[in-house]
This record gives C-alpha cells, sequence and structure tokens, in this order.
C-alpha cells in the first residue's frame, strides 16, 4: 500500500510558483540582455528590432519585444510588465507562453508589414500591451467571474496606457503598442474562446 501523497501547498494549487518564476525569468532575462548589449555590445542589438518591410528583418520580429534603448526605456516597461505578466501566467504557464508567442508574432508581423519605414521599432510595451489585451479577451472569452474579476482589475492599473495605440508621439512606436493590442486579443481568442456544445440530435450552431 502507497502512502497517500503530500498535501498540496495554496500556492502550488493556485499556480503562484509557476506565475512567478515565469514572470522574474523574463524580466531578468530582458534586464541582463539590455546590460549584456549596452556594456558589451555598445547598443548594437538594437539593431535586431524590427525594420518595417525589410524581407532580411522579417524574423527580427522574434527579438524587438526584448530589446531597449537604454536602461530607461527598459524600466518604463519592467513594472507593468512584471503585474501583467504574472496575472496572465497564473492562468497557466504554457497558456502564458502561447499567448506571449501569439503576441509577438501576430504583433510583431503586422509591425514589420504596416509600421513606418526608416525606423527601428522595438522594446517591451507590445508584450505589456499585448498582455493587456490578452488579460480583456479571456474575460470576455470565458465570461466567469474569475476571469471578469481579473480582466477588471488589469484595465483599472493599465487602461490608461490605451492611449499610447495613437500616432501622438513621433519618437514612441505606436504601430507596436497597437498590433501588440490586437495580438493580445487573437490571443485570447486562440486559447480561450468557448466552443458550442455539441447536443446529440441538433445540428451545430
Amino acid at each position: 500500500m502507497r502512502p497517500p501523497p503530500p498535501p498540496r501547498t495554496l500556492a502550488s494549487r493556485s499556480g503562484l510558483l509557476p506565475a512567478t518564476g515565469l514572470t522574474t525569468l523574463l524580466l531578468t532575462g530582458l534586464w541582463v540582455q539590455e546590460a549584456a548589449d549596452l556594456f558589451v555590445f555598445g547598443g548594437r542589438l538594437d539593431y535586431y528590432g524590427i525594420q518595417p518591410r525589410e524581407p532580411g528583418a522579417l524574423w527580427h520580429i522574434l527579438t524587438a519585444p526584448f530589446l531597449h534603448a537604454g536602461f530607461g526605456h527598459l524600466l518604463a516597461n519592467t513594472v507593468p510588465l512584471a503585474a501583467l505578466s504574472f496575472m496572465s501566467a497564473l492562468r497557466g504557464p504554457w497558456r502564458f507562453l502561447a499567448a506571449l508567442l501569439v503576441i509577438v508574432v501576430v504583433g510583431g508581423g503586422l509591425v514589420w508589414l504596416l509600421g513606418r519605414g526608416g525606423s527601428v521599432h522595438l522594446g517591451a510595451s507590445a508584450l505589456v500591451f499585448g498582455l493587456l489585451a490578452y488579460l480583456l479577451g479571456v474575460g470576455w472569452w470565458e465570461r466567469t467571474p474569475l476571469a471578469m474579476g481579473v480582466a477588471v482589475v488589469a484595465f483599472l492599473l493599465y487602461g490608461g496606457i490605451l492611449w499610447g495605440v495613437l500616432p501622438t508621439n513621433p519618437a514612441v512606436s505606436w504601430e507596436a503598442h497597437l498590433f501588440g493590442f490586437v495580438g493580445g486579443l487573437v490571443a485570447a481568442a486562440l486559447l480561450h474562446r468557448r466552443r458550442p456544445r455539441m447536443v446529440p440530435g441538433r445540428p451545430p450552431r
């Protein structure tokens, strides 16, 4: 007779530990990368931002959200990214990673296709806007009290940044904000949209 499994802690049941770990790993990676860029590469890694409609730079959509134009730029994104990443990762680590991938590919792809030419688009603000949209979209698609509550909290905390999708500052990539937001909505629809239940004897609606 095997002994009963050890009781699960509150942290393991709720996913706090994986969410904290993933958020810490993401932010640590961003800061280590930026330090290496500035002190080792002299800022040359910023070349791997998105250069719209440059065929050889298409793959930069995978690197651009993790690059920053200095520590001030990174610092401005750190707190909202930490909060929104943690709330998103509570949905499950694999869903969180899948959502990040969709935001990076869809948002970055649209910036590469439609962004202003002659410029380089980079920064984790695309992830910030994408994860905000993701949480709002999860609330819409799931319609559960928990999902809607998290969406309300996310909106109250960071809904004000939505003005950033407008072209008000030529030095800011509003395209990355806008298309990152679109990517977050796509991720929510792909990962959380409810499928209609099949009822025997009745055609699907």
